[in-house]
């Protein structure tokens, strides 16, 4: 009988620790994530942040049923080591208000209490949402400048020379590009390379849910997006610099500025989904004749 109350005691606690650990999470979690989309999300670049959140979760939900069966929870005390470790990263975080360093302490903690809760192995299973969740975090702007500013300038410095191929009196110089009697600055024309980051998020996306059966192929068309990114983002430049000669400055900086990045994002998402149409057929021959 006191054996039995014991083990009915166990089961109780055991049941109720992981409710008292998604609670914890919450109270971290909802504070971080408004902050989030007050910050980030309202910007051009942090404008996927609410699609990589929904289809992240919406991933999660049709993945959890195979998930389910691997769930083993580790030893308490080595849940609560990295909840240790994450907790107060987290909170110095959220003292200092840094949306990125915030967004991604929230996110460490947010793995922390998953592997608490359900374990290694269930969380390898669901490895791509829980990685693919990151995304809706921005990058710190440091690292974004540091990633894209030789590219920027040798978009800026390609889009220069074929504009001036056509007659166009055009030039650049350090930062800036000089267009008839208008100035353009290049991290303004380049802004586009920002999105790199949302155009990687959801060709991912869409690359693992229609090819994460052949991770070889799903890793070529990975190795795409970068290239596909670079000439959308040199259209861009080229089109911004075109409406600020024809159309002027206010209009070139006004709601055509974010027209073209939106509408070069839709095309990049476009090119992408075209070279999978494309190249898929060829890749399957070529893997049917090797297995041959």
């Amino acid at each position: 009988m006191a054996t039995s109350a014991i083990t009915t005691g166990n089961s109780t606690s055991g049941a109720i620790a992981p409710l008292v650990l998604l609670a914890g999470l919450a109270l971290v979690i909802v504070p971080t994530m408004a902050f989030v989309a007050r910050v980030s999300w309202s910007t051009e670049s942090g404008a996927h942040g609410p699609i990589v959140l929904f289809t992240g979760l919406w991933l999660l939900w049709r993945l959890w049923p195979e998930a389910r069966p691997l769930v083993a929870p580790p030893p308490a005390g080595l849940a609560a080591i990295v909840l240790l470790v994450t907790l107060p990263l987290y909170l110095l975080a959220r003292i200092a208000q840094i949306v990125e360093i915030q967004g991604y302490l929230m996110y460490a903690v947010a793995l922390a209490t998953t592997y608490a809760v359900i374990g290694l192995p269930a969380m390898r299973r669901l490895w791509f949402p829980l990685l693919y969740l990151a995304f809706m975090f921005p990058l710190p702007d440091t690292l974004v400048a540091a990633l894209t500013g030789s590219l920027k300038t040798t978009i800026s410095h390609a889009a220069v020379s074929f504009l001036y191929q056509f007659g166009y009196p055009i030039g650049s110089a350090g930062v800036s590009i000089q267009v008839g009697q208008f100035q353009l600055l290049v991290a303004a024309a380049c802004s586009g390379l920002n999105s790199i980051v949302a155009l990687t998020a959801i060709s991912l996306f869409y690359v693992y849910i229609r090819h994460q059966a052949d991770w070889r192929y799903a890793l070529l068309l990975t190795l795409l997006i970068l290239p596909v990114a670079i000439f959308t983002n040199f259209i861009r430049v080229l089109i911004l610099i075109l409406l600020t000669y024809h159309a002027g400055d206010a209009t070139a900086q006004g709601f055509l500025h974010n027209f073209a990045g939106l509408t070069m994002f839709t095309i990049a998402l476009l090119t992408i989904f075209a070279l999978d149409s494309v190249i898929e057929p060829i890749w399957r021959r070529i893997t049917a004749r090797s297995t041959a």
